[in-house]
């Protein structure tokens, strides 16, 4: 059986969940920490614990840190070069760095003519407090995060302007979309191999709560979205050339509009909503590749 590592994060469910899955498959079991690799140029190896991963037969990318930074960037260089010199990687690295930096995700996906929330880039604090007026309200989002993770909802009036200032404090680029009314929900749309494998809703009842991150005590939920949703989904996630990812959509009364593609995907959301094994799913994916 071939050997297959995962890059993730040494417990963190979906990390475990899916190396548990690929010793059950193969025999063989291996979480990498892509804090913890060593790579040696000249030879082409590298190292983690004592093994040479660069010999296994494939990895499977599930998460390169535990905090999104540009840090993640670098640690996705590393596993580049070992995927140009030979090594199996699913998904493909420079494709995870296309979707995983918000602002390079965005742009293609315009660039594609996707649907998105009305946005607005800089690093201008007047053209930002410009961008909030116009929007009324407005959500700001740092490049690399998850989880709603360091975003803030500014609104238009007195405080506005120290708000922005503090957020600039700790953000260069500031990246500001027009906060929708997303009814109390928004959907992850999952596909493995570039074809739909389901949708699940995240859900949050919870008035004290801009968003629906199960961090603010978001619920994940069945969903079937229309066949607008999913075609949107579809042509969106294929931009990046992802085996496994979920789109963020949310359903407005415009129609659909795209949020963000994801690096990595959800296993927790599909199972949850749907008791759907993506995990398994994409290692038998992964296998068949392999």
């Amino acid at each position: 059986m071939p050997k297959i590592g995962v890059v993730g994060t040494p417990g963190g469910w979906s990390s475990e969940k899916l190396a548990d899955t690929i010793e059950q498959k193969t025999g063989f079991r291996l979480l990498i920490d892509p804090e913890k690799i060593c790579l040696d140029l000249d030879s082409g190896s590298a190292w983690y614990e004592g093994r040479d991963i660069s010999k296994l037969d494939a990895l499977m990318l599930k998460k390169a840190g535990t905090r999104y930074s540009p840090s993640l960037l670098d640690r996705l260089e590393i596993l580049r070069f070992l995927n140009e010199q030979g090594l199996k990687m699913f998904s493909n690295p420079y494709s995870i760095m296309r979707v995983l930096d918000r602002l390079s995700c965005t742009v293609t996906l315009k660039q594609g003519g996707i649907p998105m929330p009305e946005t607005t880039i800089t690093e201008d604090i007047e053209c930002a407090v410009e961008a909030v007026e116009k929007y009324g309200e407005a959500v700001f989002k740092p490049l690399y995060s998850s989880k709603a993770r360091g975003m803030k909802v500014i609104r238009r009036g007195a405080d506005a302007l120290k708000e922005i200032h503090d957020f600039k404090m700790e953000n260069d680029f500031m990246y500001i979309q027009k906060k929708l009314d997303l009814g109390g929900q928004d959907l992850g749309v999952a596909f493995l191999g570039g074809e739909y494998m389901t949708t699940y809703a995240r859900c949050n009842d919870n008035g004290d709560s801009w968003n629906t991150t199960t961090r603010s005590g978001g619920k994940y939920k069945a969903c079937f979205p229309s066949d607008e949703t999913i075609a949107l989904a579809h042509k969106a996630q294929k931009l990046f050339n992802l085996d496994f990812t979920c789109v963020d959509v949310a359903e407005t009364k415009d129609g659909p509009v795209v949020f963000e593609v994801s690096a990595f995907g959800g296993f927790r959301g599909i199972q949850t909503a749907s008791g759907i094994d993506a995990a398994g799913l994409y290692v038998d994916y992964v296998l068949a590749k392999v």
